[in-house]
């Protein structure tokens, strides 16, 4: 809008060009503020995003589950998140032995609850984008492709909710075996241990595939 005023104005030199410019422009940064989906997909997206890059940098999963939106999902990860805690605590109590042969387990289990958050944010912002697409007027304009979609975020949203729910049933019985490890003492330390990290890579390697499938859409336009 203000390139257009000027290329008008120092074409034309109407004066009045640049109040008008200016108070349309205006008018459009006050309608697009007002308007509830530019403010969830911009302004609440570009937070998200930085939030996101934060993440990656220094903030642990622990924070990161905080701001997901009250309900379910963050209920359960924040619970798999204490697992995951108490898993860790009980290697750093354990023996000389013990900590040696679970030595790699901890930056496994790190990995885990990176992942399980990230997947949980995609899922939130699944199911926001499934809202946004029900109360739309898409599913008027292009009922098909528009039901399409909605149906893959449904399906992915189901496939996000299995996996936080198979994720916490998995840490709760690895914390058992870190513990039981902790006992133990030679090769079956070290087997017990080996078995446990095959089984840290699988999960790791599940909630990656998830993760990196879970990308809604851009919300539709009104």
């Amino acid at each position: 809008m203000v390139a257009i005023g000027a290329v008008s104005f120092a074409t034309t030199l109407a004066w009045w060009i640049v109040p008008f410019t200016l108070a349309a422009y205006a008018a459009l940064v006050l309608l697009a503020a007002r308007d509830p989906l530019f403010r969830r997909r911009v302004l609440e997206g570009r937070r998200s995003r930085s939030g996101a890059r934060l993440g990656q940098e220094s903030i642990p999963p622990e924070r990161r589950a905080r701001w997901l939106p009250r309900g379910e999902t963050r209920q359960k990860v924040e619970a798999a998140l204490e697992v995951h805690r108490r898993a860790l605590i009980a290697i750093e109590e354990s023996g000389d032995v013990a900590k040696a042969v679970l030595h790699d387990a901890v930056p496994k289990l790190h990995r885990i609850a990176e992942r399980l958050v990230e997947v949980a944010q995609k899922r939130e912002r699944a199911s926001e984008a499934i809202q946004e697409l029900k109360v739309s007027g898409s599913l008027e304009r292009h009922e098909g492709q528009s039901n399409a979609d909605l149906a893959g975020l449904e399906n992915e949203v189901r496939a996000a909710d299995a996996e936080i729910s198979d994720a916490f049933e998995k840490l709760l019985t690895l914390r058992a075996r870190v513990v039981r490890i902790s006992v133990e003492s030679g090769g079956a330390a070290q087997d017990a241990a080996a078995k446990l990290n095959a089984d840290l890579d699988e999960l790791n390697l599940r909630l990656e595939a998830l993760r990196s499938t879970l990308s809604p859409p851009e919300p539709p336009n009104r």
